[in-house]
């Protein structure tokens, strides 16, 4: 008989915060026979794979994409930055960098909430969980003390070279932008799921972007831009991880992208089980066994 563990939460799952929430789209209030049913399900699998997007994310004050009125696309015409453009584009380079230089102090201040907290339960204490595939690049779940995570789109907390490979981490990226630009505004109070914040024109024009300091070569966020793929080993490694796993657990993604949605392809094709919770439609909603139209926050902390 597995020990069940109670875990102290930061905030209590009922207790919203207007800040915090203020991304969570609409929803409905969880019933209780829905937590029934995903704790039933929780508990007859031994082997989890955990796929997360930016809807557990929203409760820590981040912004998705793609949700109605609240999603990043509703509110604003901003299009992330396309790899080839980041890359052709030297201009482009120093846009993104000024802007995700002031953006990243709010950013990275971002901390875990009682979803991250309750996943971390479920790998430490219930020994249930295999891996965490997460599409977002915010490191909450290793914030919140998770190991078993595989970062699917990258980490916005590494920089890499594209020239020599080297790697740095990006709160010291951070100090040396400081340096280069000591007139510069460094935080503001706009977040954006990628970083990438509002800035005034004239200030990017005057702004130095950060170089390799092994090779002087163009750094880059760890991140997979749009246009972009995921390096093959890394697929390799979550196939292998959907294999080893006797179900999947999807929370708070509608599963656009088709690196993600092609992990639940492969889980259906191997017949694993699968439950959803998300706040609206999703692109596998007619492949999972389980579907729950919810709030991840109101459903896995009193479960976990």
């Amino acid at each position: 008989m597995v020990k069940r563990t109670l875990l102290k939460l930061p905030y209590s799952t009922r207790t919203f915060s207007s800040e915090l929430f203020k991304f969570v789209p609409k929803h409905n209030e969880v019933r209780q026979d829905e937590i029934d049913v995903v704790k039933r399900f929780i508990d007859e699998s031994n082997k989890i794979l955990i796929l997360t997007g930016a809807g557990i994310s929203t409760e820590s004050g981040i912004p998705d994409y793609r949700s109605e009125e609240v999603g990043l696309y509703a509110r604003t015409n901003h299009k992330p930055i396309q790899y080839q453009e980041f890359l052709k584009n030297a201009s482009s380079r120093q846009r993104y960098w000024a802007r995700n230089f002031v953006g990243w102090d709010t950013f990275s201040r971002r901390q875990p909430n009682a979803i991250h907290f309750s996943i971390k339960n479920l790998e430490h204490n219930l020994n249930k969980v295999t891996s965490v595939v997460t599409q977002n690049v915010d490191n909450l779940h290793f914030k919140a003390g998770s190991e078993k995570v595989i970062e699917l789109h990258g980490s916005a907390y590494r920089v890499i070279c594209l020239q020599c490979n080297s790697s740095y981490n990006r709160h010291y990226i951070q100090e040396e932008l400081k340096k280069l630009n000591p007139s510069m505004l460094e935080s503001t109070t706009m977040i954006r799921p990628d970083g990438d914040v509002d800035i005034p024109l004239e200030a990017v024009k005057t702004f130095k972007p950060p170089f390799c300091e092994a090779c002087n070569g163009i750094l880059k966020p760890d991140i997979i831009f749009f246009g972009d793929n995921v390096p093959k080993t890394r697929v390799e490694d979550i196939r292998k991880a959907v294999s080893s796993s006797d179900s999947l657990l999807i929370l708070g993604t509608s599963l656009t992208v088709f690196s993600s949605y092609r992990i639940v392809l492969q889980a259906s094709e191997e017949n694993k089980k699968m439950a959803l919770i998300n706040i609206g439609p999703t692109r596998a909603d007619n492949l999972v066994y389980l579907k729950i139209s919810a709030r991840c926050g109101d459903i896995l902390p009193r479960i976990c």
